[in-house]
This record gives C-alpha cells, sequence and structure tokens, in this order.
C-alpha cells in the first residue's frame, strides 16, 4: 500500500466518524461519543496532510507534462523552478506525515497529574523540590496551562517535601511526561557553612490524568473521612473539617486534600486523585512496556533513574537519557524548559519510527 492509498483509507475512517458523530444515537452513549469526537480530531491533521499531499502530486504531474511539451524557454524555465519547490515540499511532507501516522500514546492529549518529592539531601532536596515546582510553574504560564495544587508539605527550611498538583492543559500529559524520574542538583546548599558542593535530589512523577471514563468508582468501595486542615508545624489553619482523606477499600490506596477551605472542593480534588492513582496502578504496566524500548520515558515503577543534572557552580544542565548538555541553567530554572523538551520529543519520534520500521 502506497502513502496515498493509506492516506485515503485515513481520510475514509475520518469521515465515517464524523457521520456516527451526528447520528443521534451518538449521544445516548457518552463514553463511546467521547471516543469518537477524540478520534476525530486526532485523525484530522493527517487528513488535512493528504488533501496537501495529493494536490502536490497532482500538481507534480502537471508540471512533468508541462515540462515535455512546453516549447517556450521562459516557461520551461519557470515550470522546472516550480517543479524543484513542488517536490522540495513533497519531501518536507512525507517526513512530516511519517511522524504522523507514529500511533500517539491516547495519554497524551490528557491533563497532567505532577508529584515532585524531595529526596536524598535533606533541607536542600526540599529547597530543590521547591526550585523544581516553580520551574514548572513558570513553564506552564508560558503554554497558558492553569497549575492547581492538590497536596503540598511544606520543607523546615523552604522548599517542600512533598507537592503535588494538577496541570490542566491541551496535551500537557504528552509534553511534560519525559520529566519523570530523579533530577539532581549540584551546588552549594544555603545551609552549607563550609562552602562545600552537596548533591541533593527529588523525584518527579508525571501522570495522566484519569477521567470519569478511565475509572469507575463506586460509593460502596470508599470510604470518607473529614477533618480539619493543618499547616506547617502542624497548627489548625481552620476551625472547619474542610480537609478530605479517602480510603479506596478495595486497593488500600488512601488519598488526602486540604488546599480548599471548600469541603465540596476538596472531596473533588481528592477523587480526581483517587481515580488517577488507580489509573496510574493499570498504566505502569503499559509504561513497563515501553520504558525497557524507549530510552527517553521512564516508567513509574523506576522512581530512582536519574534523568537529569543541575550543576550550578558550572551553569550546566544534563540529560542523561539524551546525553545532552546546555549551559543555560538560570533561564532553565526560571522555566525555559522547551528545548529539553523539544530534543526529547525528538528522540522520542525517532525511536517510535525505528519501532515502526522494526515492527
Amino acid at each position: 500500500m502506497d502513502i496515498l492509498d493509506k492516506l485515503e483509507a485515513i481520510k475514509n475512517s475520518w469521515e465515517e466518524i464524523a457521520e456516527q458523530m451526528s447520528d443521534p444515537e451518538a449521544m445516548k452513549d457518552m463514553k463511546r461519543f467521547v471516543k469518537l469526537n477524540k478520534d476525530y480530531k486526532d485523525l484530522e491533521p493527517i487528513v488535512k496532510a493528504y488533501k496537501e499531499y495529493k494536490e502536490l502530486v497532482e500538481n507534480i504531474a502537471g508540471t512533468k507534462e508541462m515540462l515535455q511539451t512546453e516549447q517556450d524557454a521562459d516557461f520551461r524555465e519557470m515550470a522546472k523552478e516550480e517543479l524543484e519547490g513542488l517536490e522540495e515540499r513533497k519531501e518536507q511532507l512525507e517526513e512530516e506525515i511519517r511522524l504522523l501516522l507514529i500511533p500517539k500514546d491516547p495519554q497524551d492529549s490528557k491533563n497532567a497529574v505532577m508529584e515532585i518529592r524531595a529526596g536524598t539531601g535533606g533541607d536542600e532536596a526540599s529547597i530543590f523540590a521547591g526550585d523544581l515546582f516553580r520551574m514548572y510553574q513558570k513553564y506552564c504560564e508560558t503554554k497558558g496551562w492553569k497549575v492547581e495544587v492538590v497536596e503540598l508539605n511544606e520543607g523546615t527550611a523552604g522548599g517542600f517535601k512533598e507537592v503535588v498538583f494538577d496541570v490542566i492543559g491541551d496535551g500537557a500529559y504528552g509534553i511534560l511526561k519525559f520529566e519523570s524520574g530523579v533530577h539532581r542538583v549540584q551546588r552549594v546548599p544555603k545551609t552549607e557553612t563550609q562552602g562545600r558542593i552537596h548533591t541533593s535530589a527529588a523525584s518527579v512523577v508525571v501522570l495522566p490524568e484519569a477521567d470519569e471514563f478511565d475509572i469507575e468508582l463506586h460509593d460502596k468501595d470508599i470510604r470518607k473521612d473529614t477533618y480539619c486542615s493543618s499547616g506547617p508545624g502542624g497548627q489548625s489553619v481552620n476551625t472547619t473539617y474542610s480537609a478530605i482523606r479517602l480510603t479506596h477499600i478495595p486497593s488500600g490506596l488512601v488519598v488526602t486534600c486540604q488546599d480548599e477551605k471548600s469541603q465540596i472542593k476538596n472531596l473533588a480534588k481528592a477523587m480526581k486523585v483517587l481515580r488517577t492513582r488507580l489509573y496510574e496502578q493499570e498504566y505502569s504496566k503499559y509504561l513497563e512496556e515501553i520504558s525497557s524500548k524507549r530510552k527517553t520515558m521512564v516508567s513509574t515503577g523506576d522512581r530512582s533513574a536519574k534523568i537529569r543534572t543541575y550543576n550550578w557552580p558550572q551553569g550546566r544542565v544534563t540529560d542523561h537519557r539524551i546525553n545532552l548538555t546546555l549551559y543555560n541553567l538560570q533561564p532553565i530554572i526560571d522555566g525555559d524548559i522547551q528545548e529539553l523538551i523539544d530534543k526529547l520529543q525528538m528522540a522520542e519520534n525517532a525511536e517510535r519510527l525505528k519501532e515502526e520500521f522494526e515492527g
């Protein structure tokens, strides 16, 4: 099957999905309708590329035909230039289409749930976890994404022992998923009196947010407890029982949320986290499989994998998965991580193409 036949088949599928979506019966099954809508949007860029590719092929054929019959030297010269441009664009578009045809991770378009935890290094690890949180916050601002803190535990000298937050934005998970793993920092800590460089670490886990169609939760399986929110040192922040603790009885998973003043809002957030944690257990099996093939990805089960080092004395950031070193540490810590993500995405695309080719 050549590329045009393959693209024609995709266009036909896209048109069939559009027909199914317009059927009033489709609206009765919301789960099915959501999937149809997602499939339609996923195929749209390929259909657009197909229309341009088909037009290019026709224009190339027409220009070649004209060159065989045209006698006028000026016209022939113009046609040759046009043909050169058309063939160059065709080659470029074929590469774009190859990438578009790589099966996408169905989770990539989702919101992300991120967890940052201080690792080895005591107070300095907590301070570094805080630096990472601000780095992602600033990056999300540049993307126009919303950040919502779900749970946090502050460090004794600043930063966080752990912070869990949602990133709400189109395709957030597909972009941020490369950040999962252990991030190391090499610098003189604020708490160091001798001026010695220490190495500390924080772990980052990025998960796709599970929606209600991924995981069904039943009331009988959840125990709900309420308590007063507490701040640093354990003091009570408010006197109302607005904090929520959910226990999923079949799995034993426990989720707490005290970020909001309203019990209803805390319950909604806690339910979202619980759904995502349950989903993670299933999703980690898939990640285990792909992480063994792709160096860009770290499975959720392998939280000890060192992915990146931030070296303050040399102003250097190294991503160990793709052996990339950049000497612009401060802009990166200030949220300018796009170049790192772009290079990781390119490496993943190359690996996916290899998988497709070998498959």
